[in-house]
């Protein structure tokens, strides 16, 4: 038996299906997921010493690669001065006015402990500041596990099959309004029914937890414009893009403005951090100065918060997202390349250091789209890729993400392997 499976076998006897996060899990690619020891750059090694190539990334998290030795130091130095104190520190703010600085949309912000801390509080708060329930969500988008957004949720949810959550009252849901990502006729259709009713929409503006779903031209400019037409809050769900696809984050790219932005993964530099924010007179209704109650014992944890600031100060520096976008590129590019000389029906799509794959010949453009990929393809690949060495996410509805120490070397080792694979794909 290898030690991969004896530790899998004995986490399944202490943890529900031995993760603990479905979208660890292998049960739609299956197989055993490899147990990891460490990591560094671009690489990870299991616990029998294997290596991998990692199109993972702590799921978005290490856009500077595994174990980054500044931000190392900078945990070291902060977990020597106290892990927790429960009162404030000087950090917080500093943490706080980055964020600021990088987000124009973003006036004041709150600290918490994770994207789904993040997203719930918002929604929390745009349903106190207008004073009504109802919220619009798009099926496939997934904004965190709190009851009232897994309807219809993306990421792990989608990989199982499951478009909602066991243990979820229905009228926790009654008041959620789930309609078709870049279909901004289901939105003005609902607001026309509930005008005075919506308290928010929540969107990823671009999708990535049913892989990458870019909007369709239009659709973030319509959300805008019957957000403020209907007096509804616009929030953006950058956890996943904010800081990855480009240094203001999507709305940086698509130039709109949302009332609340939330935030999360690499503004902790791969430790527990996320964050809400919007302009200030929506924040002031946040507790102590609002009625809108949210808490956190460890938010703004000095030790996470140390981990943000080194790598918010790194992705500063002068063309570090062209650099991740070129190199992102190289390797979508070169593995459409690859399908294509092997006749292997396949597409890519990319935005800074986020990326899609789809076994299909156009890249989706809904979570039906995303659907229709093969499937069967999917499974193959990524288990002749894990073989060989590299890592990419155990599920075809997850994107994928790039590091800046995935370098040319990286990329080319990985296309090597790739072009083998498909080459498997196409004779079998």
């Amino acid at each position: 038996m290898s030690r991969n499976t004896e530790l899998f076998e004995r986490a399944s006897r202490a943890i529900p299906g031995g993760v603990n996060s479905p979208v660890r899990a292998f049960r739609s690619v299956g197989g055993t997921p490899p147990f990891i020891q460490r990591a560094q750059g671009p690489y990870l090694w299991d616990a029998e010493g294997a290596r991998y190539i990692d199109y993972i990334g702590s799921w978005g998290p290490a856009i500077l690669g595994h174990a980054d030795p500044e931000v190392v130091r900078a945990v070291q130095a902060a977990a020597e001065g106290g892990l927790s104190f429960g009162a404030p520190t000087e950090a917080e703010i500093q943490i706080a006015e980055a964020i600021i600085d990088r987000i124009p949309s973003i006036e004041q912000v709150r600290l918490v402990s994770s994207g789904t801390e993040a997203t719930m509080s918002a929604i929390r708060l745009a349903r106190g500041h207008t004073g009504r329930h109802k919220i619009i969500k798009f099926e496939g988008c997934y904004h965190g596990h709190s009851d009232s957004l897994l309807v219809k949720a993306g990421s792990g949810m989608l990989t199982f099959g499951n478009p909602s959550s066991a243990g979820v009252p229905p009228e926790f849901v009654q008041h959620t309004l789930v309609l078709d990502y870049n279909d901004l006729v289901a939105v003005e259709t609902a607001f026309a029914q509930y005008p005075d009713e919506i308290a928010c929409i929540i969107v990823e503006p671009i999708a990535g937890n049913m892989n990458l779903v870019r909007p369709a031209p239009g659709f973030l400019e319509g959300l805008r414009t019957l957000c403020s037409r209907y007096g509804a809050l616009l929030i953006f769900d950058e956890v996943m893009t904010g800081l990855r696809v480009g240094p203001q984050g999507m709305q940086g790219l698509c130039g709109i403005t949302p009332d609340l932005t939330t935030l999360a993964k690499i503004i902790g530099g791969g430790m527990p951090v996320g964050a809400f924010g919007g302009r200030t007179e929506i924040m002031a209704d946040i507790a102590p100065l609002g009625a809108v109650y949210q808490a956190g014992t460890l938010s703004g944890n000095p030790v996470a918060v140390a981990a943000g600031l080194v790598t918010l100060r790194r992705l500063a520096e002068p063309g570090f997202y062209e650099r991740l976008h070129a190199q992102t590129g190289k390797l979508i590019q070169g593995l459409i390349d690859c399908a294509r000389r092997h006749g292997v029906p396949f597409s890519g799509d990319w935005q800074g250091g986020l990326f899609g794959i789809y076994f299909r010949d156009s890249i989706p453009t809904s979570l039906a789209d995303v659907s229709a990929c093969d499937q069967d393809a999917f499974k193959r690949f990524f288990h002749g890729m894990l073989d060989a060495g590299v890592h990419f996410a155990p599920s075809a509805f997850e994107a994928g993400f790039v590091s800046s120490t995935h370098d040319d070397a990286v990329i080319q080792e990985t296309l090597t392997v790739a072009d083998r694979v498909f080459a498997e794909l196409a004779a079998n």
